[in-house]
């Protein structure tokens, strides 16, 4: 079977799983994880933290330290050519277009703000965050990215890719916040605790992933474009990455003719397309190209 047939068969197959809560065993306990946060929620007093709780999960290959991301693949992800995303535009990846939410815009601290939230063990979070990544600085710049792979006991095991824990990002047209609420290494019976969210961030998960905007609740990775809208889960098929090194995955973006640009480039455009819609179509260098602007049509007629 062509390699395009088979990456739309299993897309097919991973949205029929989504929508009868079917997924893989590994997935099922990821939305589990995030449904149990959404009753779970402890407010302690004293320090004012949020703590959430984990559901068990079998884990019994050993994580890995992050580590820094490679420097030629730092630049080339944060420094893509505009043309590249203009001539992949919605090629590649999945055809859903983020979903348009109904709710208060999301403002943290002055701008308008975006809240990524995953794992390091999930498939599908290390696949998102290549287009993240590429996707959001075009509009800013990340600093002390972490280079990190998933779990190598789920599916699509080891997929190479970023981690947004101790990262920061700035930009003078929003405010991102990248959490990642556990890593890849095994902690008993699940994945050890990294990031613990807010009560304003768990909010945004209870309100949002899930009915009636998603068929799933609580899967990640999802993404809140400044309560405007949001994504639920990865815009391609984690295998298009599967035996890459990260430097492999970044040379790879240099063509865009490749399945792997064609994938990660194309999700990046529908995701700067719900950027440019709480930023008031800022810059106009990124809202008004080609790659993006077809991206915000289909937004605007969905």
């Amino acid at each position: 079977m062509p390699k395009n047939k088979q990456a739309q068969r299993q897309r097919r197959e991973d949205r029929a799983r989504q929508a009868m809560g079917q997924l893989p065993k590994k997935r099922r306990n990821t939305q589990l994880w995030l449904a149990v946060a959404a009753v779970a929620v402890v407010v302690v007093a004293a320090g004012g933290m949020v703590a959430v709780r984990a559901a068990t999960r079998p884990a019994t290959a050993h994580g890995s330290p992050r580590t820094a991301v490679p420097a030629a693949v730092l630049h080339t992800v944060t420094t893509l050519p505009p043309a590249s995303f203009d001539r992949v535009g919605l090629a590649g990846g999945d055809p859903a277009l983020p979903v348009a939410l109904h709710g208060s815009p999301l403002v943290i601290d002055g701008k308008p703000g975006i809240v990524y939230m995953g794992a390091e063990y999930c498939p599908y979070c290390a696949a998102e965050r290549w287009a993240v990544v590429a996707a959001l600085s075009r509009f800013g710049t990340f600093q002390n990215l972490g280079a990190t792979h998933s779990s190598s006991t789920d599916v699509y095991p080891n997929t190479a890719t970023f981690s947004f824990h101790d990262a920061t990002y700035s930009s003078r047209y929003l405010t991102f916040q990248g959490i990642e609420m556990q890593s890849n290494k095994p902690d008993g019976s699940t994945y050890a605790r990294l990031d613990t969210p807010t009560a304003a961030q768990t909010d945004l998960l209870n309100r949002y992933d899930g009915a009636p905007y998603f068929p799933s609740t609580g899967a990640i990775p999802f993404i809140d474009f400044g309560n405007r809208y949001a994504v639920s889960g990865a815009g391609y098929v984690p295998s298009v990455l599967a035996g890459m090194s990260m430097r492999e995955i970044a040379r790879q973006l240099d063509d865009p003719s490749t399945e792997v640009a064609q994938a990660i480039l194309g999700t990046a455009n529908r995701l700067s397309a719900a950027v440019c819609a709480i930023t008031k179509e800022q810059p106009t260098r990124v809202c008004r190209s080609t790659g993006v602007s077809a991206a915000s049509r289909k937004l605007a007629n969905a």
